[in-house]
């Protein structure tokens, strides 16, 4: 009987609401911690493991009998392919699923920092009534230059968003969309500095991989307007908290959204905490409750066609 670990620690309840996905006769069971001895425990005797936010190492991977692992969503930064090919592990990911979960969130951002929405929001719950306070700062959304720093499929459903916005879209990327895309999507191309420049909004909407990590340093952050706002729901990884931080303080940006972080859960001493003009999400943009039984449905289709030795959803492989 073929078992599936969620290597996410998971209570009974949610055990129970995935159970009912299994293909027949597989069983389900879940890491009791997030610690890596007893990640390595729970996938003994495992043929398949799903992670959503949970690492998964070479040792990990090392585990006898391990067949594949499924990532829950989409960035892969956290798994490690070269040892998933040295021990044979296939690693999947349900490409594209949460693109329009993510940009949906990413516009809620914009719109909230844009409009001093959540601070409003804390000022009346502390028994203020921050009003003129506030509207010194906020400012509109439609016809600003909004650049976009990654136009995979969460990029391009954020341009189609911002379209109804009037939004002046400049993206940029490793390789540029193509012509009809660009067409599509209503943006066009920059290099990063321009970018940076010549927006009024900035989203992170890249991978995490060698070629991003870090990105947006100071050096970076120094290029954006003073009453720019950066939103990062990307990888905490590509952005060096501190020195967001750093230039909040300073007023070199108006203000900011972060949906992720460099350590997860985020830790008391995290440079962002407490600011004001920062709107802090506990990795929210990738989940939505409509989209969880179309997407685990679609991991067990990936897992079952393994075990059954036949192709998994085209796009969805990564080793």
């Amino acid at each position: 009987m073929p078992r599936i670990v969620l290597l996410d620690p998971a209570d009974p309840a949610r055990l129970d609401r995935i159970r009912p996905f299994l293909p027949q006769g597989w069983d389900l069971t879940t890491a009791r911690s997030r610690e890596e001895a007893d990640q390595r425990d729970a996938l003994q005797g495992a043929a398949f493991a799903i992670t959503g936010d949970v690492p998964v190492t070479a040792p990990m991977m090392a585990v006898p009998g391990l067949r594949a692992v499924h990532k829950w969503g989409v960035g892969f930064d956290g798994i490690d392919l070269d040892a998933a090919a040295r021990h044979g592990v296939r690693v999947l990911r349900t490409t594209g699923s949460n693109a329009v979960t993510v940009a949906e969130t990413t516009l809620g951002l914009i719109l909230a920092v844009n409009r001093n929405i959540a601070r409003g929001h804390l000022g009346i719950q502390r028994g203020g009534w921050p009003k003129t306070e506030l509207g010194a700062t906020s400012m509109r959304l439609s016809g600003r230059v909004v650049g976009i720093v990654g136009m995979g499929h969460i990029g391009m459903a954020l341009a189609r968003l911002l379209g109804g916005f009037g939004c002046d879209i400049l993206y940029t990327k490793r390789h540029p969309l193509t012509p009809e895309q660009e067409v599509a999507t209503g943006a066009r191309f920059a290099t990063l500095p321009d970018l940076l420049a010549a927006s009024d909004v900035v989203t992170l909407n890249c991978e995490l991989n060698d070629s991003t990590r870090n990105l947006i340093d100071a050096n970076r952050l120094a290029l954006m307007k003073p009453d720019a706002i950066l939103v990062n729901a990307a990888r905490g990884g590509v952005l060096v908290e501190a020195d967001l931080a750093a230039a909040i303080r300073a007023g070199q940006l108006r203000g900011a959204a972060v949906d992720v972080f460099s350590v997860e859960p985020i830790t008391p001493d995290n440079p962002l905490l407490g600011l004001d003009r920062v709107i802090l999400t506990p990795h929210l943009a990738a989940i939505s409750s409509d989209g969880f039984a179309p997407t685990l449905q679609r991991m067990m289709d990936n897992l079952q066609a393994i075990a059954e030795d036949r192709a998994p959803r085209d796009g969805d492989v990564l080793v």
